[in-house]
């Protein structure tokens, strides 16, 4: 293995030559490759952010609105099992479509309790 690292360099005095072209061929490459990736990521981190942030918004003011309705009617039951379940996907954390799910679940939820 050393022979054919060492057949390899040894052009003469081309030597150091190769190497930097090497070197510098990564470079550009990783350079090519973070300027492509790194905005992607922070665009798809912010999303998830402002769709969690939206979930949890909608779960707590259903949460007000359970608080401020009375209970007993036939529809409080399938209202707290909508904002259960959209609770019990906020707690797994998943991605922007769970985040969506929940925040439709939960404004399901507190429009049955509005229209009581």
């Amino acid at each position: 293995m050393k022979a054919l690292i060492s057949r390899f360099l040894s052009f003469g005095r081309l030597r150091p030559v190769w190497l930097i072209w090497i070197v510098g061929s990564l470079v550009l490459f990783a350079s090519g490759f973070a300027m492509i990736a790194v905005p992607r990521l922070r665009e798809r981190a912010t999303h998830r952010r402002v769709a969690w942030s939206d979930a949890h918004a909608a779960i707590a003011t259903a949460a007000i609105s359970r608080d401020a309705a009375e209970p007993g009617t036939p529809s409080d039951v399938e209202a707290t099992q909508l904002l259960l379940r959209a609770e019990t996907i906020a707690s797994a954390r998943g991605g922007p479509d769970a985040a969506r799910e929940a925040a439709a679940l939960a404004r399901t939820a507190d429009g049955i309790w509005r229209t009581r």
